[in-house]
């Protein structure tokens, strides 16, 4: 997400005169497309959740039953290496490392800051004073208690969201297109790199096999052999890509020395097709009267993904992709992978012609099918835009963001909005509830991700940069 929060199928073939696509088959049915995360192929389903109570220290509400434990704040607590917790806490993997839990965390920094990434040695991709973006490790006991905290790479811009990778790291995304400039920025920006938690291991080398763009979140496919990635832009709107490995290829631990290579393997461009064969432009097109159904879809090669001169996004016509403002997390699961778009704001030249502006949608696409579908819609909301009584604000939601899938299949949202930001529990196709409300400030909320024994769910405010580990009977409610 940016720092400004309020401001078809493999083988299709881009020719001379527009995008040539395979040969599709019939629409599945709702129940072969669906999000299958039980075994049944059904929706999940949970107990609504009891209404928040507001924290005595005015920082975090929560509902009975549940408590939370600040593990690091920007400022106050210390790296090992003595600097202060850097700031801008964003996306974040939680990893199991026997009797604790390991957090790799991104900072969404973009300048010179006093509270920016210490560029530590080994851990460093551009030296220069205007990349001072990065991630940290952090290790913590079963109760998110903070047992240390270190650099895991260092010399990167607004590092904003990511992706664990089934090898136990995690791949960092910068939201950022900025080329280096000789004196503040060394090196081009805009890249996907990989870290280790294992405070020994750095590979500071940007993957460019997976494009330089405004890189908001990924996903690594049951198969590795597919990365799914969300572009967070505008003028024009942001894409949703997809790379493809080569034939017979699959991705693990030492796969980031052949993804550094900008011609390895294929990065492609989502296109949503409507019932004339022919992409969507954007998804603001579509509204909550399309709920659940799947749409098919093209995947459409990138011409230079390196974007040389002309950004990856403005590399398409409208004719040939489907846009959408504010594409941002991304969640891979066996089935699918979901991606969200934030929002589409009323007035914003960047919707095409008289498309209706949305506050927030969650797609799945389905592996198996090639199909995707909107399962979670927030409509435009005056209460939430304007700001409701304190009453009213665990019920008006916009602006999802950032996503992560329980260890019971539903979703937990981060909630990035104009109103009261909020931790949201989402059944797709289902029921909304709150499960935390800022009561500190107007910061949102980022990067959620449940440890896998379902004990713990990690969040993070993004001002004044507070990373929360939150303990409670979640089994109860989302098992």
């Amino acid at each position: 997400m940016s720092l400004d929060r309020r401001s078809v199928l493999r083988g299709a073939a881009v020719g001379a005169t527009g995008v040539g696509f395979a040969t599709v088959g019939a629409v599945p049915t709702l129940a072969e497309a669906a999000p299958a995360s039980s075994q049944r192929g059904t929706y999940p389903t949970h107990r609504p959740f009891p209404p928040l109570m507001d924290d005595p220290k005015g920082v975090l509400a929560l509902p009975p039953g549940f408590k939370y434990t600040i593990v690091t704040r920007a400022g106050e607590t210390k790296l090992k290496t003595g600097q202060p917790t850097p700031g801008a806490h964003d996306g974040t993997a939680v990893f199991g490392t026997g009797k604790d839990y390991l957090l790799i965390q991104n900072h969404e920094i973009g300048s010179n800051n006093a509270l920016g990434v210490p560029q530590i040695e080994g851990t460093v991709y551009d030296s220069g004073v205007g990349a001072a973006g990065g991630c940290t490790v952090i290790a913590t006991d079963r109760d998110g208690n903070n047992l240390g905290e270190w650099v895991g790479i260092s010399g990167t811009l607004t590092n904003c969201a990511g992706g664990h990778t089934p090898w136990g790291t995690w791949l960092t995304c910068e939201e950022t297109e900025n080329k280096a400039n000789g004196t503040t920025r060394l090196k081009d920006h805009g890249y996907v790199f990989e870290v280790w938690g294992d405070g020994e291991t750095a590979h500071p080398m940007p993957l460019k096999a997976l494009g330089r763009y405004a890189h908001e979140a990924c996903a690594v496919d049951r198969d590795k052999a597919h990365i799914y990635l969300s572009e967070d832009a505008s003028g024009p709107n942001g894409l949703f890509y997809r790379w493809a490995a080569p034939a017979g290829y699959r991705l693990g631990k030492n796969s980031w020395q052949d993804l550094a290579d900008v011609n390895f393997g294929t990065l492609e461009a989502m296109a949503i097709l409507g019932d004339d064969g022919k992409p969507i432009p954007d998804v603001a097109y579509l509204t909550s009267a399309q709920l659940l159904r799947p749409f098919r879809v093209a995947w459409v090669p990138v011409p230079d993904r390196d974007a040389v001169s002309v950004s990856c996004r403005k590399q398409f016509t409208d004719d040939q992709v489907t846009r959408g403002k504010k594409f941002e997390g991304v969640f891979g699961t066996d089935e699918g992978v979901y991606v969200v778009n934030s929002y589409a704001e009323a007035g914003t030249t960047d919707l095409p012609g008289d498309a209706v502006p949305h506050d927030g949608m969650v797609w799945f696409y389905n592996y198996k099918s090639k199909t995707i579908q909107l399962v979670t819609y927030f409509p435009d909301n005056a209460a939430a835009d304007k700001g409701s009584e304190a009453k009213y604000d665990d019920y008006n939601f916009d602006s999802p963001d950032n996503v992560t899938v329980t260890p019971w299949g539903s979703l937990v949202l981060a909630e990035d909005g104009n109103a009261t930001s909020h931790v949201l529990s989402s059944t797709p196709g289902g029921p909304t509830y709150a499960i935390a409300r800022n009561q500190l400030n107007d910061s949102e909320f980022t990067g959620p991700a449940f440890s896998a024994d379902g004990k713990v769910l990690f969040v993070n405010l993004q001002s004044p940069g507070i990373t929360f580990a939150i303990t409670g009977p979640w089994r109860d409610y989302l098992g």
